[in-house]
């Protein structure tokens, strides 16, 4: 009988983390033959539940990450994915992505990669276009939107996305799985946005604030999956928000890897910061 666990990182003692997962119904021991009885279903929510909302604060300890983003938005039959690399640094919460946006309907027409950079309660984007000059920087205070930057840009950022685990209930462990070779811990459930908001780090409340007013629903599904040492590794959100009288879909991936990598991010200088009117 394997035991694997999932949320305590090492270097912590044992009361720092409750979480922990027994993959199998049975618990045996070398000493018994017969079975123990399985864990509290109770017990074991409360243990998932916690696992999940400590991602961010895992993170935070791991440092620094590579990262690989997925945005997929659906309405009125029409579907496109935005894709996004780059790395991050949790501790700092600061980050670099290159953002892919898709081909035009026709399929003729390649955009520029979008290079976003990301800062506690402010993005800003070069090769946005919409007028912009190609060699100009746009800076967007992200308090300010009506989705904290969850969807809006194309990318969600890593941060925000482990910050509102923190939010997390109704959450049930799903199994282990195999994720790029790395044994991971399934969990899913809903993320209260406005709880998330109050409980987040300082430097995201704003932004998880203003997301908690401009979704459609007070709630967000979600898949995260957390390695042996609590780190999470992949979450996917599923966000729905209101458009023009239209309900929009987006479900938005997130993947880390590469933990410890360099992570730099240097902001433009204001005088390369465009001040022109944007075209939506």
């Amino acid at each position: 009988m394997v035991v694997q666990r999932y949320g305590r990182p090492q270097g912590f003692g044992s009361g720092a983390f409750a979480a922990a997962v027994l993959v199998g119904s049975l618990v045996g021991t070398a000493a018994v033959t017969g079975c123990a009885a399985p864990q509290d279903p109770k017990a074991a929510a409360a243990d998932s539940a916690l696992a999940v909302r400590n991602a961010a604060d895992v993170l935070a300890r791991a440092g620094t990450s590579k990262a690989s983003t997925s945005m997929e938005m659906a309405a009125g039959g029409t579907r496109v994915t935005i894709r996004g690399e780059g790395g991050y640094d949790f501790r700092r919460r600061t980050g670099r992505l290159q953002v892919l946006l898709p081909k035009d309907p026709a399929g003729a027409s390649e955009h520029r990669p979008i290079t976003e950079l990301l800062i506690p309660g402010a993005l800003y984007m070069k090769n946005r276009g919409a007028g912009v000059p190609a060699d100009k920087w746009v800076r967007i205070d992200t308090t300010a939107l009506d989705d904290g930057n969850l969807v809006t840009n194309g990318a969600t950022d890593p941060a925000a996305a482990a910050e509102l685990l923190r939010g997390a209930r109704e959450v049930t462990y799903l199994g282990e799985v195999d994720l790029a070779g790395v044994k991971v811990g399934h969990y899913r459930g809903v993320a209260d946005i406005a709880h998330a908001a109050r409980v987040a780090s300082p430097q995201l409340r704003g932004v998880l604030a203003a997301a908690a007013k401009g979704f459609a629903k007070d709630t967000v599904p979600f898949d995260a999956y957390l390695d042996g040492e609590g780190r999470l590794r992949k979450v996917r959100h599923q966000f729905s928000f209101s458009n023009q009288g239209r309900t929009v879909a987006v479900a938005s991936t997130t993947l880390l890897y590469g933990f410890g990598v360099p992570v730099e991010v240097t902001l433009p200088d204001r005088r390369d910061i465009y001040a022109g009117k944007i075209e939506a």
